[in-house]
């Protein structure tokens, strides 16, 4: 059951994850919202953004995602 624990502990630390990358998040919601039909790599840059600033994050509550 400790890994249940651990996983419970990760899930309560993604608020304060996302809450770090507001700007990032914002910036893909705007080019997916842009789009009429989303295609695969269309955001690709946005995307990578929000990813790295996430796992940055991540590491900086010394968590993972």
């Amino acid at each position: 059951m400790e890994s249940v624990k651990k996983a419970k502990d990760r899930f309560r630390q993604y608020p304060l994850v996302l809450s770090k990358c507001k700007n990032e998040a914002g910036n893909y919601a705007k080019c997916v919202l842009k789009k009429d039909s989303v295609n695969m790599n269309d955001c690709l840059a946005e995307f990578n953004s929000f990813k790295n600033c996430l796992q940055k994050a991540a590491v900086g509550l010394r968590t993972r995602i």
